[in-house]
């Protein structure tokens, strides 16, 4: 990576400067450095996003039927490392930034096979799923397989909704942005697709009642 016009040289920051992996997360602080530093061509810097975003960029298009999800990831970041110089913004605006990258990258290659992909099983290990509603620990409890199912029994844009919100962890602001969405549009997706899962899992599972998701 080249460096950019107007980053700041890993000489300036220092090696003092370097937080740890994963210690923007403590601060925006950290994270404007981390970034700083992955602008300037800092490979650490680099590595350390790559660490922190590939397993969620992985498992959601591994979710949505990339054929190839990991080759698939390394051109999401190969993307989002040369448009580094344009991003401006925090934790949550970088991760809208990774994800919008990788959704296009995955809607270039469905288009391209010119069929619905073929879904591969979920790496339990890189699957940060944590909505909080009875739902989602019913899609975990039921197991990759069963869950995939339950998701291909929905419209194409209720799974991206879902798998955004679930897999890759983004509010309903962010899936919003990602997929050039109104809000209200997300969150009525994301409603039906609970209603829908609700009807499939109950039968066989009869979860507690809880909310459509504490995070709207």
């Amino acid at each position: 990576m080249t460096e950019h016009d107007g980053a700041v040289a890993p000489s300036a920051l220092g090696s003092s400067a370097r937080p740890r992996p994963g210690a923007y997360a403590a601060g925006p602080e950290a994270f404007t450095s981390l970034v700083l530093a992955a602008q300037a061509g800092a490979q650490w810097a680099c590595t350390d996003l790559w660490v922190a975003y590939a397993p969620a960029v992985a498992a959601f298009l591994r979710a949505r039927g990339s054929h190839e999800p990991d080759d698939l990831t390394s051109e999401v970041f190969l993307t989002v490392f040369d448009r580094l110089h344009t991003f401006e913004g925090g934790e949550a605006d970088f991760r809208s930034f990774v994800f919008t990258v990788a959704y296009r990258r995955l809607t270039d290659e469905l288009r391209r096979r010119g069929r619905r992909g073929v879904h591969e099983p979920f790496d339990a290990d890189a699957d940060p799923r944590r909505v909080p509603s009875a739902e989602h620990d019913a899609l975990r409890n039921l197991g990759d397989a069963a869950a995939l199912e339950l998701l291909d029994g929905l419209s194409r844009d209720q799974r991206d909704v879902m798998v955004l919100r679930v897999v890759a962890d983004l509010t309903v602001e962010q899936v919003a942005e990602v997929l050039g969405k109104r809000p209200g549009a997300v969150k009525a997706l994301q409603r039906r697709a609970l209603e829908t899962l609700r009807r499939k899992v109950r039968p066989t599972r009869t979860p507690a009642r809880g909310s459509d998701d504490g995070r709207e």
